[in-house]
């Protein structure tokens, strides 16, 4: 099971030993992922659903106000509609109960161990500056080199959103092409080489982002990298 649906502790019959089979199957499968360094997207799902457990835990008003805004009005509807069985039913209050508490325990689990994976990966990454970098720093370039001399160059966009009252920066990034690195082929060249292709951006920020490590790209090192790169511009 790659995915766990996003209202699986409410769907169907609400029974611990299903939910709990059900729960281990995914957490299997996340396991395999995780063996083989490969952290996203199940490190995000697992906050997500996590993060779930404890809303839905806490009341229903709190349920309906923050509940993570991917799931739908029907979808919220059903939630508030097993809490209100979940007060009424004292036998039905105590089996969620119990789901609630083993797959928090098991979803703290499993993050820690994504957590390690994607701290190690983090600080073996050494993100540096190609030239001079200019005021605006909300679009620009870098270059990700993963263990070996190519280097694959990325354009990227940062953009400001907001939820619960709190302000959040997200990177978007858009692969352009990959070159083989060498003293023709520098990261200073490889920039004028874009700025000639790119005539949109005629000054802009870029980054060279590196590790003597091997890590699986789309699935740990690129994602692990546009993060670390958003705090690295946000300093």
């Amino acid at each position: 099971m790659d995915k766990l649906s996003e209202t699986w502790m409410v769907d169907g019959t609400i029974d611990f030993e299903a939910k709990k089979y059900t729960l281990l199957a995914y957490l299997q499968k996340v396991k395999l992922y995780f063996d083989n360094n490969k952290i996203y997207p199940q490190l995000s799902d697992l906050f997500f659903h996590y993060n779930n457990l404890v809303s839905f835990k806490t009341n229903k008003n709190y349920l309906k106000d923050h509940f993570p805004k991917r799931l739908s009005g029907i979808q919220i509807e059903s939630l508030e509609l097993i809490y209100e069985e979940m007060i009424a039913d004292n036998n039905l209050m105590q089996e969620i109960e119990e789901i609630i508490h083993y797959a928090s325990q098991r979803f703290e689990n499993a993050i820690s161990v994504g957590s390690e994976i994607y701290d190690f990966v983090e600080s073996k990454l050494a993100i540096t500056p190609v030239g001079i970098i200019p005021l605006k720093l909300d679009e620009g370039y870098f270059f990700l080199s993963n263990g070996k001399r190519s280097t694959r160059v990325y354009s990227y966009k940062l953009t400001l959103f907001e939820r619960h009252s709190e302000k959040y920066r997200s990177l978007s990034s858009t692969f352009i092409s990959e070159w083989e690195r060498n003293f023709v082929n520098s990261y200073e060249n490889i920039k004028i080489n874009l700025i000639k292709q790119q005539k949109h951006l005629p000054n802009p920020a870029v980054y060279s982002i590196e590790t003597d490590l091997t890590f699986p790209l789309e699935e740990t090192l690129l994602p692990v990298a546009k993060r670390t790169l958003v705090q690295h511009i946000s300093r």
